[in-house]
C-alpha cells in the first residue's frame, strides 16, 4: 500500500529527524528539508542506515517543501518567521502546513519552561497568518519526546494533540501519524486552540528535569475508534 508524501521542513532536527524515521519505517515516502541542502542529504542517508526499507530524501527548505502537499514544520520559534517568508513563493494553494513549533522563551536566551507572548495568539496561528491564501494550517506534535522518536526499540504510547479549523485537515494527517504504533491523533477544536497545547511543551520540558524522564501525554476516557 502506497502512502502520501510528506515533507519535514526541519527535519535534521531532533524531533523532525525522529518522525522522519517513525514514518519512514511506517512505509511513509519522506522529503526532508533543511536550510542547507547538504545536510539534509546527509540526514537522508542517517535516516536511511536507521530504517533501510524507507524512502528518504534530503531537499533544501524550498525544494522539501514544493515535493508533496503535507508540509510538516520543525524548526526553532526563532526560525518559523524566517523560514515561512523565504517559503512564500514556495507553498502553493491546497498544501497542508503541519506546525510544531513552541515559542520557548529559549530562543531569546530565556529560560526552556516558559514561553514568549505571540501577537497572534500562539506560533500556529502567527504561521497561518504568514502562508500564502489557500494554504491550510494545523499544528500538532508539541508533546512528543524527539529522543523517544529517534529510539525505534522505544514503543510509544502517547496522543497526539491537534488543532485546526478543518476536521478534514485534522484527520487527513491523524490517517499519516498513527501509522506509527503507539501515536493516537486527539482532535483538541479550532487553530486557536494551539496557545493551549504549545504551552504543554514547557510544562513537560519541567516535569522531565524533575523525574529525569521523557514524559508523554495520553488522554483517557476517550472511545477506541
Amino acid at each position: 500500500m502506497s502512502h502520501e508524501v510528506i515533507s519535514i521542513i526541519g527535519g535534521s532536527g531532533a524531533l523532525g529527524f525522529g518522525l522522519a524515521v517513525r514514518l519512514g519505517q511506517a512505509g511513509v515516502p519522506v522529503v526532508i528539508g533543511s536550510r542547507d541542502a547538504g545536510r539534509a542529504q546527509e540526514a537522508a542517508a542517517q535516516a536511511a542506515e536507521l530504517v533501510p526499507s524507507g524512502s528518504f530524501s534530503g531537499q533544501d527548505n524550498a525544494g522539501a517543501a514544493a515535493a508533496s502537499e503535507i508540509v510538516l514544520l520543525s524548526v526553532p520559534f526563532r526560525s518559523q518567521s524566517e523560514t515561512l517568508t523565504n517559503l512564500k513563493t514556495t507553498l502553493r494553494e491546497g498544501q497542508l502546513v503541519v506546525d510544531a513549533t513552541v515559542p520557548l522563551a529559549a530562543a531569546v536566551s530565556g529560560k526552556a519552561t516558559r514561553t514568549l507572548g505571540v501577537w497572534q495568539g500562539s506560533a500556529a496561528q502567527q504561521a497561518e497568518e504568514m502562508v500564502p491564501a489557500g494554504v491550510r494550517v494545523i499544528s500538532a506534535l508539541h508533546t512528543i519526546s524527539a529522543s523517544k522518536l529517534k529510539d525505534l526499540t522505544h514503543e510509544l504510547d502517547e496522543d497526539v494533540l491537534v488543532c485546526g479549523d478543518l476536521k478534514a485537515d485534522k484527520e487527513r494527517f491523524g490517517e499519516l501519524i498513527e501509522l506509527i504504533p503507539g501515536l493516537r491523533t486527539v482532535d483538541c477544536g479550532k487553530l486557536e486552540m494551539a496557545r493551549l497545547t504549545e504551552q504543554l511543551t514547557p510544562l513537560l520540558i519541567g516535569i522531565n528535569i524533575r523525574y529525569k524522564t521523557h514524559a508523554g501525554i495520553r488522554i483517557s476516557g476517550l472511545p477506541e475508534a
